[in-house]
């Protein structure tokens, strides 16, 4: 909900006959002739006051000759009641989510380059997920160097005492945006192109 939409709403709350006429609402439709006597103002007042009330969409008005009548808007009344404390607590639970998420990413890395590399780094085999595989390709490609160029053949001896299938995992980086190739000469992407395994 629009942050104005909520300022609205609790200024047209800020006011004991306005809430009292919404209770009386709660009970059922009224008009306002019913509303004045009970709340004990005049029909003009409840007027003025139902005009707020409308404008926050807090309640309805129906015409039926001469006479208006008033209800109150349930769906708009419940989903606005905790729109505040959403908007207040929306970013300390976003920030929370995503440290659960970051850490989740982290773990499952850890667990993907521990179970597919050995010791001395080599790889055991490409992953058939693709998921896995983006993992691979992304740490074995950012032991390479922003911003230099490299030959194929300078690629292929980066990457054969990692694999010894260099023409594939080659491919794949270039497949996958980790790096892009013109006249055979090979140079890193920037991050933000590279495929994101953490949106699988």
């Amino acid at each position: 909900m629009q942050l104005d939409k909520i300022v609205s709403y609790h200024k047209a709350l800020a006011d004991p006959t306005r809430i009292k006429m919404l209770i009386i609402l709660a009970e059922g439709e009224r008009n306002g002739q019913v509303l004045a006597e009970k709340l004990h103002v005049t029909p003009a007042t409840i007027t003025h006051h139902a005009t707020k009330l409308r404008e926050a969409s807090l309640i309805n008005e129906r015409r039926d000759k001469n006479t208006i009548y008033f209800s109150l808007n349930d769906y708009f009344i419940h989903n606005n009641a905790t729109a505040i404390v959403e908007l207040i607590y929306r970013n300390v639970r976003n920030k929370r989510e995503e440290d659960v998420m970051l850490e989740s990413h982290k773990k499952l890395k850890e667990s993907v380059i521990n179970n597919f590399f050995t010791t001395e780094g080599r790889l055991k085999q490409i992953p058939a997920q693709l998921k896995k595989k983006l993992i691979v390709l992304e740490h074995v490609v950012s032991q390479l160097e922003n911003g230099r160029k490299y030959t194929e053949k300078e690629i292929n001896n980066f990457i054969k005492p990692v694999h010894e299938d260099f023409a594939t995992i080659r491919r794949e980086f270039i497949m996958h945006q980790f790096m892009y190739r013109e006249n055979e000469i090979y140079e890193l992407n920037p991050k933000e192109l590279w495929a994101r395994w953490e949106t699988l």
